[in-house]
């Protein structure tokens, strides 16, 4: 049974939003540009109604915003929603850096040993 406390968090941290598959897809989907609910729902396999739901928990934490076309609503991406977790996976950069570096000598190493054979 959710509580009214986990679904508070849900619809204000973007981590929490994010963790769910679905609105993952969607987030990637709307980098392509605007999309209405019912293409959305269609192309993940969903009701629209749910569809609805993962938008509305999107637009809470401010990853998507939507406007009025006409009769239907279109949803996109709002990227500055993302801030949060680029910062926060941005303090990692250093080791996959370090790895990366690691990487390289262990080629040039490869490299160095092919030209020496």
């Amino acid at each position: 049974m959710m509580t009214p406390m986990a679904r508070a968090a849900t619809t204000s941290d973007v981590f929490n939003a994010i963790a769910e598959p679905q609105r993952r897809e969607i987030l990637v989907l709307l980098r392509a540009g605007e999309r209405p609910v019912n293409e959305l729902a269609q192309e993940l396999g969903m009701t629209q109604p749910g569809a609805s739901k993962h938008l509305r928990v999107l637009r809470e934490v401010g990853l998507v915003r939507d406007r009025k076309a006409g009769k239907q609503r279109l949803y996109g991406l709002d990227a500055r929603g993302l801030r949060p977790i680029h910062e926060w996976t941005g303090g990692f950069e250093r080791f996959w850096n370090e790895s990366f570096d690691r990487l390289d000598a262990y080629v040039q190493d490869l490299k160095q040993a092919r030209q020496e054979e």
